[in-house]
């Protein structure tokens, strides 16, 4: 026996799924990935505070050496977008809990995980506002240059053995 009573009268269901990031696609943006980045709508307002307040925050900071000061990443730009992008579904309630977080990295990757509720609770269309949530940020996610962690497949194999000339 399932109870499902408290997701009937709340009229929200969970959404809480990872993708695997490749941790050493990690890196910091440049200027010239902030400059193309800042061409996606929902990431302008964002890039510019963060700038302004990075500016701020380095302005007394040797910058001969990268690991001085602060500055943007591709992953939290990503994260910032995965945000933006769920507040502006419909599907999605923003009365609930809302996050998008890293987890402990694992030996896969670093998990980026989004938490949040759709505001359907009927099965068929949660599966379908779920989908759709992981299709367009695992088809988006390159814009970042990040890349998802996945195991090494046949194709990959023979992909290496090719490169290789290994028959």
């Amino acid at each position: 026996f399932k109870n499902w009573r408290g997701m009937s009268e709340s009229g929200g269901r969970r959404i809480r799924r990872s993708i695997l990031i490749d941790q050493k696609s990690i890196r910091f943006l440049t200027d010239e990935d902030i400059k193309k980045l800042s061409s996606i709508d929902v990431l302008k307002e964002y890039l510019s505070r963060k700038q302004d307040e990075i500016g701020k925050a380095n302005e007394n900071i040797n910058s001969q050496s990268v690991v001085n000061g602060r500055h943007l990443t591709n992953i939290g730009t990503f994260r910032a977008y995965i945000l933006e992008y769920l507040r502006m579904k419909k599907e999605i309630d923003k009365d609930m809990t809302f996050l998008v977080r890293q987890l402990a990295p694992t030996p896969q990757g670093l998990p980026l995980e989004v938490y949040v509720f759709s505001n359907d609770t009927n099965w068929v269309n949660y599966e379908g506002i779920q989908s759709d949530i992981f299709d367009h940020l695992l088809a988006v996610i390159t814009e970042f240059d990040l890349r998802v962690f996945q195991s090494p497949s046949g194709y990959d194999v023979s992909e290496l053995a090719d490169k290789l000339s290994i028959k």
